[in-house]
């Protein structure tokens, strides 16, 4: 190791030392090396294996390095979405003593997909408008905190499986600004304006390559940010004036930014002149309503929509055994010992890099759905279990570490959890099911 090498790191691990920094990235052996599927990038960036798990190592000045290290600490202390920072590295030169470019590095998002990974042949509209959706919800995120990206674009986001939707996360840190008295409107304007071009050329590109399905607008899709955005950003910030004895429209606005996933830390109310009339206007939002409401009571950290999902499942759980009276937190316990951790514990050892627990759950749910509809009546939850593991979780990539699953996956639609009771036979006696009898 050169003794000139410099390591930034608010917790150094030892592996970084016995990665070849003397080397060129290009040149970095095989046996170093974790093939997977990466987005396009104006650095050369390698993932590595790095005391058992993958980074992503990018070949940057020093100064870039540094720069965007800062940057997505101050992201993550924000609770933004993107990706954890390891080190930078700096100082680094070869075997003869020629400099060589400075490195940071990265955590590899598990279970995340380049947006070229997320098909094997060609783009289909559906996709293609989830994932649109999923980078309005990061920028409107982004934006919220103060944080001017500069460089918006497919390429440079990650997107994570969310009971049939997708999470967005920021992958690419160093053209960001973050402002701590928020942005203007002309900073968001030109933000959303650069998304629309890169999101255009990108799927032009596509379409260029033959990968994308006939009937499909590269225009269109990229226009799609623009209204999508738009549509959160004034459900989150709009100020509304109503009625002083209209106040329910006060929950009312709540309910409906829960419902896109946000909740409201504060809010101003004031009575006008007449004394009639009040203003709302949210001044302080965070995204994740549903997973911080089941993080609370199951510990489970999971995506949003997943996280709604789960909870619809625990709902209905919690009626079915008749205790809408008893404590939310004692019934949300047992709905994990007796009904989620069971079917994760069912599935296969080889079988669980294939997908997060929370996503297998959510798509066992749709499969006895869809078992049930075809056969006209509900299907008991083991059996479905059984199914869904031999029919279609054994014939999935493993996405814990390899990226491009087939599309036919991700076209499946999103099924309110109210089409998947749990169910009990007439006359048994709830209490005595063991839901460790599953499979």
């Amino acid at each position: 190791m050169p003794t000139s090498l410099s390591i930034t790191a608010s917790s150094v691990d030892p592996g970084l030392l016995a990665l070849p920094w003397s080397t060129p990235l290009a040149e970095w052996p095989s046996s170093t090396i974790v093939f997977l599927p990466k987005g396009i990038s104006r650095h050369l960036v390698r993932f590595a294996n790095l005391s058992g798990r993958v980074v992503a190592i990018k070949e940057t000045t020093a100064e870039m390095a540094r720069r965007e290290y800062d940057m997505l600490g101050n992201l993550a202390r924000l609770d933004a979405p993107c990706v954890e920072r390891v080190a930078v590295i700096a100082g680094r030169t070869d075997a003869a003593g020629r400099p060589l470019p400075a490195a940071l590095v990265t955590a590899h998002l598990r279970f995340s997909l380049p947006y070229r990974a997320l098909f094997t042949q060609t783009l289909r509209p559906h996709t293609a408008g989830r994932l649109v959706d999923a980078l309005a919800v990061l920028l409107v995120r982004l934006h919220n905190v103060g944080f001017f990206w500069g460089d918006v674009s497919l390429s440079n986001t990650l997107f994570r499986r969310d009971a049939g939707a997708f999470a967005a996360y920021l992958v690419d840190a160093e053209t960001g600004e973050l402002h701590e008295g928020g942005l203007t409107r002309g900073q968001r304007e030109h933000d959303l304006e650069v998304a629309r071009t890169n999101i255009a050329g990108e799927i032009m590109d596509l379409e260029a390559g033959g990968r994308l399905e006939g009937g499909v607008d590269a225009l269109e899709i990229a226009d799609g940010i623009v209204s999508s955005y738009r549509l959160l950003w004034a459900a989150l910030t709009d100020e509304e004036t109503f009625a002083f004895d209209e106040s329910w429209r006060i929950s009312e606005r709540v309910q409906r930014l829960n419902e896109l996933g946000f909740d409201i830390g504060e809010m101003s109310i004031q009575t006008t002149d007449d004394g009639t009339r009040v203003s709302i206007q949210p001044k302080v939002v965070d995204a994740g309503h549903h997973q911080r409401r089941l993080l609370r009571l199951t510990g489970l950290d999971v995506e949003e929509n997943q996280a709604r999902r789960l909870l619809n499942d625990l709902d209905e759980f919690r009626a079915r055994i008749s205790r809408l009276g008893d404590d939310e937190e004692m019934v949300a316990h047992e709905w994990l010992t007796r009904v989620f951790e069971p079917v994760v514990k069912a599935v296969p050892f080889e079988l669980r890099a294939k997908l997060e627990p929370a996503e297998v759950f959510h798509q066992l749910l749709e499969h006895r759905w869809y078992l049930s509809q075809g056969r006209g009546k509900s299907v008991p939850l083991a059996e479905a279990l059984s199914s869904y593991i031999e029919n279609v979780l054994r014939h999935r990539r493993d996405e814990a570490t390899v990226m491009g699953p087939v599309t036919e996956t991700m076209s499946i639609p999103v099924i309110t959890a109210s089409g998947t009771p749990l169910d009990f036979d007439e006359g048994d006696d709830e209490e005595a099911v063991d839901w460790r009898d599953l499979v």
